[in-house]
């Protein structure tokens, strides 16, 4: 994966507020961590950020231009994305240096088609992988073509590129190929799935119907009606 240069410039406002006119600016809150150095809260461009990403995952690495003449080399550790408008909040940058390994997360992708009347349960998309920093994989691809109801993928089985090494046990399982229900079976699930719903009804119904039982007299309150 090539690296993508972008600028930035320090940030020396920091809290809630300070997040918030930095987003309105149309920059990206960050923070530059790692290889025992002081924490450095920088600001992105929003789109140039956001364009990076389009371009190499959450693995993008980043060649970073900070406006005070310093320079980073950083992969995105971890990112905070506003679910309703679907921008970036904040992002954790991690240090890193040519020819440095790191662990990572990458995309595990499915390839080809199983045999008729099957299903693919895709159990992990991501295999943590180690590698070095300047050469992460964008994804990991595995054929699971012509595979029969039954056959399952592992990691193991997954073909990583040269210098790449599995960090997870190759015995997990990435994929399993299952049968695909058959017209009764369907219709079977439907008649038990309709079963309890009218069964949950007519509870629902009978609760409402029960009278309060309401609570035992007190000594006073039946000495009192006597």
């Amino acid at each position: 994966m090539s690296e993508v240069k972008i600028s930035a410039e320090p940030r020396t406002e920091f809290g809630k507020g300070g997040a918030r006119r930095t987003r309105r600016a149309g920059l990206v809150p960050a923070v530059l961590y790692g290889h025992g150095e002081k924490p450095k809260h920088i600001a992105l461009p929003a789109l140039e950020f956001a364009a990076a990403i389009r371009h190499g995952g959450a693995n993008q690495l980043l060649s970073i231009e900070i406006s005070d003449g310093t320079s980073a080399l950083a992969l995105p550790k971890a990112i905070q994305r506003d679910p309703v408008r679907d921008t970036f909040e904040h992002v954790d940058l991690l240090l890193v240096r040519r020819g440095e390994k790191v662990t990572v997360e990458v995309p595990v992708q499915l390839t080809g088609e199983p045999a008729r009347d099957t299903l693919v349960m895709h159990e992990h998309d991501t295999l943590a992988v180690l590698a070095d920093a300047t050469r992460l994989p964008e994804s990991l691809q595995v054929s699971i073509d012509g595979l029969e109801a039954g056959s399952q993928v592992t990691a193991g089985q997954v073909k990583l590129p040269s210098g790449v090494e599995l960090t997870v046990d190759g015995d997990m399982v990435v994929a399993v190929i299952t049968a695909a229900p058959t017209a009764e079976q369907l219709a079977t699930e439907e008649e038990l799935a309709a079963g309890e719903e009218a069964e949950a009804a007519e509870a629902a119904e009978a609760a409402e119907g029960e009278e309060p039982t309401g609570s035992e007299p007190t000594p006073a309150e039946a000495n009192a009606e006597s």
